[in-house]
């Protein structure tokens, strides 16, 4: 398996100090919330594929995280996996579903009929599952880019559906550090697993704080953040060194539900290009500039991959 070619230095640290802020933060109004997507998701860099679910909830429970979204997409689950098992245990354990297509679909390349008929095909799997929320993800955030007359038809029909559209406002491209991450165990690659899970928490708690600066500047105040997370192995790894990053940084967090119940859940920015997360789409329709994380940029979070995480 990838897992075994994969070499790693382990050095049992307590962690980076660079992502922590001094605790006089600790009463600050920033709350976020925690989600993952492309659930199931294939095999990744480190862990057995029913490996991963079990580490994440655990981790999930280590790191005092009570309530998560979990984004499915039904047609990936088949009779010779463990992956219905895996979603009804992430139920079980408190956290709740919702839908991002049944084949994670991506609205500027299909039809709006084809897309729909994917939209309800993963509500139909999910309607009758524990903790189902009838909560709608964009699979890669694509709400149509620059095709308005898709983008509008599609919120008209999660109106008619009763769907919410569960937008995102925290990304760090967890899954491009995760096929990094692969690719440098295909190769043979050595790395620092310390290194990655700095950067991977780092970059996330980074993003968190650009996106709240953002939102003040765009809306005056400052929202529950959703962070944008995927049931990667180094989600499963991380979380809970990311969760407690976040909270030494001054940030609370809070449910899905608590997040999604936020006055942002119910804008929808009219903007020329549908694709991303809330608070930048938010700001592009009130022309706030510096809207986009610099580490989303796929060039600069592989040198950095590279610079701080290869071993030679």
């Amino acid at each position: 398996m990838l897992a075994v070619l994969l070499l790693v230095l382990w050095k049992p640290d307590a962690g980076s100090e660079t992502v922590t802020r001094p605790a006089a933060q600790a009463a600050s109004d920033k709350r976020i919330a925690f989600s993952f997507d492309d659930v199931p998701r294939s095999q990744g860099a480190f862990l057995e594929p029913d490996e991963r679910p079990r580490l994440l909830i655990e981790a999930l429970r280590t790191a005092g995280i009570r309530q998560a979204a979990f984004f499915v997409n039904p047609a990936r689950i088949t009779a010779h996996d463990n992956d219905a098992a895996d979603i009804a245990a992430y139920a079980r354990a408190g956290h709740v579903m919702a839908n991002h297509t049944a084949r994670h679909s991506r609205l500027s390349a299909v039809s709006v009929p084809a897309f729909l008929a994917d939209i309800d095909a993963a509500e139909s799997w999910l309607k009758d599952k524990p903790n189902h929320r009838p909560w709608f993800r964009f699979p890669f955030l694509d709400e149509g880019q620059k095709d308005k007359a898709k983008r509008d038809a599609v919120r008209t029909a999660l109106k008619q559906r009763g769907l919410m559209n569960a937008y995102v406002t925290v990304d760090a491209s967890d899954w491009h550090l995760e096929n990094l991450a692969i690719a440098a165990g295909k190769a043979g690659q050595l790395m620092d697993w310390n290194a990655l899970r700095d950067l991977f928490v780092e970059s996330y708690v980074e993003s968190a704080n650009f996106s709240d600066e953002l939102a003040r500047r765009t809306l005056g105040r400052a929202p529950a953040q959703m962070i944008l997370l995927h049931e990667t192995d180094l989600a499963a790894m991380f979380v809970d060194d990311l969760a407690a990053a976040l909270r030494a940084d001054g940030w609370t967090i809070v449910t899905a539900d608590e997040a999604y119940r936020d006055p942002i859940s119910h804008m929808e920015p009219d903007v020329d290009f549908a694709d991303g997360t809330r608070t930048q789409m938010l700001a592009a329709e009130r022309k706030i500039g510096k809207r986009w994380y610099e580490r989303n940029d796929q060039k600069v979070a592989k040198k950095l991959f590279a610079e701080r995480v290869l071993r030679d």
